[in-house]
């Protein structure tokens, strides 16, 4: 007789967790009784955090410290997974980056490696583990941005990226419903984070209005997630930039960006 196939525990994967948004994704799953994968690169932050979520009484995280801009992160993830006889009931695709100037300025390799982690990653991770997210009736959650609805100049292949988000988890959402699996593209706006000092930002963007905490953002996705929404922006001034694209004509979105950005970029001092 072959012997059975270990039995193992459903988990929410969350990637980019050692800070931010990633952080308060993995203080609120812990919170709703959910075992945890933590992966980022810095393993004392994830190490640090998985500590704080044991002291409150909840089962200490698993901590996978990783590179995800590696092209095998994946695989390895899904391999250490296995070894500590987990498999993920949800997949949070939290970790990604942009940077700030004209795309012709910017290193193409820096350009390439946005692509590669908002893109490349998210894709993979998202489709890695269909089955036990069917079987455990679980989903995938997206962060995606406000800026998935707009166009980029300034920050031109970032916002290309999470362009590419929100399509994709529409697409999932619509492809793996008979499957069981809910997948939800969360929109934030602007949310202070290190995301705007990796981004070569010197202050935080845009309207007060716009700015919304981590920890709601954090809260508001695993809501939508649990209720199996499609898409989730965060904030009534946000839903109204996501609205402009229908009303206000592509050439004109294109140049208050631009201004936008190009007035940011000389307004933030030189390093």
């Amino acid at each position: 007789m072959s012997e059975a196939a270990p039995i193992r525990r459903p988990v929410a994967l969350i990637t980019g967790a050692s800070a931010g948004i990633g952080a308060e994704f993995a203080r609120v799953f812990a919170r709703h009784g959910h075992r945890l994968v933590l992966v980022a690169r810095r393993e004392q932050r994830l190490h640090d955090l998985a500590d704080q979520i044991a002291a409150t009484g909840q089962p200490r995280p698993h901590v996978l410290a990783t590179d995800l801009g590696r092209n095998e992160a994946p695989k390895k993830i899904a391999a250490e997974m296995a070894t500590l006889a987990v498999e993920p009931q949800y997949v949070v695709n939290n970790a990604g980056f942009g940077l700030m100037g004209p795309a012709v300025e910017l290193e193409p390799a820096e350009q390439l490696a946005i692509i590669d982690l908002n893109v490349r990653v998210l894709t993979e991770l998202s489709l890695a583990f269909i089955d036990s997210l069917s079987r455990h009736r679980g989903g995938i959650l997206n962060v995606a941005s406000v800026a998935s609805f707009l166009p980029g100049p300034g920050m031109a292949v970032y916002y290309a990226s999470k362009a590419f988000v929100l399509s994709l988890g529409e697409s999932l959402h619509q492809e793996l419903s008979g499957d069981g699996i809910r997948v939800t593209t969360l929109c934030p706006g602007v949310v202070p984070t290190e995301f705007q000092a990796r981004a070569g930002m010197k202050k935080i963007p845009g309207w007060k209005l716009l700015h919304t905490s981590p920890a709601d953002i954090a809260a508001a996705g695993y809501v939508a997630l649990m209720k199996g929404q499609r898409v989730v922006v965060p904030g009534i001034a946000n839903k109204f930039v996501t609205s402009l694209p229908r009303i206000l004509p592509r050439g004109f979105l294109l140049r208050q960006v631009a201004r936008s950005q190009l007035k940011r970029r000389k307004s933030s001092p030189s390093s």
